[in-house]
């Protein structure tokens, strides 16, 4: 997040696309809802009727995919009535005259069609925008998983930039993460485009760096995604170790993903529990949960937090990178001979410029927001405030594409998927909880009224839901929530996995998989 959680109260104005906040993020949500409480103004982008949707000033219910389209247009509005912040644009950005004449051909009426809501109502959301001061935005994956994800990113930033509000308190692009340390783990490294701190792989100062520390040679280019790997299992690479993830139920195209994963000569996974990934492992080390475990994690605003063990680990489980070591160890790789969670940290700080003002004793109470470049510095809660990282902000020139497969008369059904307030990612936690599972025991498929009858689906009932990659089997929720032509269900839940359907197109950039799109039928068993 370009802002702190606190200045979620703060906005004159929240646009919010692609994200179900008060049941992916239901805490932070609640300072949206002080913001609103306050007077704020909010426009919520969400194919379906949310709570947050309910909320909003102004529900736009687009059609799935259709992001970039409705984000042109609101551009195009933003021009023609004269809502551009001229002196930022000036003194901050770049390629600003091409972006500016691009976007005066995406007129609301253009988009209209595509988004599948009315062009009053996408002017009206320019509007509220275009006058906020200031305006925030806040996204999650409803924008990234896409073929296009990377250009819904950079058309919400060409927002931001065109109307100044970056830097401002109350404003900024902040993307809510997904998981708790997603954010940590991005900082380490687990990425395959950077090394720790986000220090280009393809850097030679930043590759000789990491073969002094390593005492090997770092080759000086990018890694491969989990995508690659995927597909690259059985052939160049033949061993594969999975920490935390519960691969095969989460990943795309679940068929391939098993197929992968079995074709591999030797896979280890480390978890706390044995899930459907740990299920086709030759060797599973258990690992300590967060309880059980020294150590840091940085949240969704890069506020670097300390773990502190609270009980004592169970049976023979070890912290992950105790683990993680012992292994590097025995394959004969030095610089691993680490005795703490502390020691770690420490030498993160002194490799990664965004950390190195910070070390284990200066996070004791968990203060200081990212970058911490030296050690008198106090954090950063607000980023870009007088200037931008790399000088200025540069408009991105984009436009509009299909996502990779769309409806036709075999598969006539938008599907895009989701999460559950009760049910958290695989429910390799949650799932284990009997109060939760009393909450929800098992999914659903939530269907509009409409659909419903015209398909001969009951509530209730079970349905079979296809795609061009597979079939499976789910019971059917009448609801108005979804809009008519369009269904919704998680990939909570092993039993109902639907992430045999999902797979359709990756992003050429990101490679990130286009789950929030895939054309189904549904037909009642």
């Amino acid at each position: 997040m370009s802002n702190p959680l606190a200045d979620m109260e703060k906005p004159d104005v929240i646009f919010a696309i692609g994200t179900n906040m008060t049941e992916c993020h239901p805490v932070a949500a609640t300072r949206l809802k002080k913001a609103i409480t306050n007077g704020a103004r909010m426009v919520v982008v969400d194919p379906r009727k949310t709570t947050l949707a309910k909320m909003a000033d102004l529900h736009l219910p687009i059609r799935v995919g259709s992001d970039v389209a409705l984000l042109l247009a609101m551009a195009h509005v933003i021009q023609r009535e004269g809502l551009i912040d001229a002196k930022f644009i000036e003194d901050r950005t770049a390629e600003s005259e091409v972006f500016l004449e691009h976007i005066k051909q995406f007129t609301p009426e253009w988009a209209s069609e595509i988004c599948e809501v009315p062009a009053a109502d996408i002017e009206k959301a320019g509007l509220i925008y275009g006058e906020g001061s200031p305006g925030a935005i806040y996204y999650t994956l409803g924008i990234t998983e896409h073929i296009c994800g990377v250009d819904n990113v950079q058309s919400l930033c060409n927002l931001a930039l065109m109307t100044g509000n970056l830097g401002l308190e109350g404003g900024g692009i902040n993307p809510m993460r997904g998981q708790n340390n997603i954010q940590g783990a991005g900082d380490c490294g687990a990425v395959p485009n950077n090394f720790p701190g986000f220090q280009p792989c393809n850097d030679p100062a930043s590759a000789e760096k990491f073969t002094k520390l390593y005492q090997r040679e770092i080759d000086c280019e990018r890694g491969i995604t989990k995508v690659r790997a995927l597909d690259t299992c059985g052939k160049g690479i033949h061993a594969m170790i999975i920490d935390g993830e519960n691969t095969v139920v989460s990943d795309p195209d679940r068929n391939h993903c098993e197929h992968a994963l079995k074709s591999l000569d030797h896979l280890v996974v480390i978890d706390i529990f044995m899930t459907e990934t740990a299920e086709l492992a030759d060797v599973v080390f258990p690992a300590t949960a967060w309880g059980e475990t020294d150590g840091v994690q940085t949240n969704t605003e890069r506020r670097v937090q300390r773990l502190r063990q609270a009980a004592p680990p169970v049976g023979e489980s070890k912290p992950d990178w105790w683990i993680v070591s012992e292994i590097a160890k025995r394959i004969g790789t030095p610089g691993f001979e680490y005795d703490s969670a502390k020691e770690i940290f420490n030498e993160l700080c002194e490799l990664s410029p965004i950390y190195k003002g910070l070390d284990w004793d200066r996070i004791e109470d968990s203060e200081y927001q990212w970058p911490v470049p030296e050690k008198d510095h106090p954090g950063t809660p607000r980023l870009h405030e007088k200037e931008f990282k790399n000088g200025r902000g540069v408009f991105k020139v984009i436009g509009y594409r299909d996502p990779a497969e769309v409806i036709d008369e075999q598969f006539p059904i938008w599907l895009t998927t989701g999460r559950r307030l009760q049910a958290y990612h695989t429910r390799t936690q949650t799932g284990r909880s009997a109060g939760i599972e009393y909450l929800l025991s098992e999914e659903s498929l939530e269907v509009n009224p409409e659909d419903a009858e015209k398909w001969g689906l009951t509530h209730g009932g079970m349905a079979k839901m296809s795609s061009a990659r597979g079939s499976i089997e789910i019971q059917v929720k009448v609801t108005d929530m979804s809009p008519p032509g369009t269904v919704f269900t998680s990939f909570s839940f092993a039993n109902v996995p639907v992430n045999i359907l999902t797979g359709s197109g990756y992003d050429p950039v990101t490679e990130t998989a286009e789950l929030k799109v895939c054309p189904v039928s549904v037909v009642p068993i």
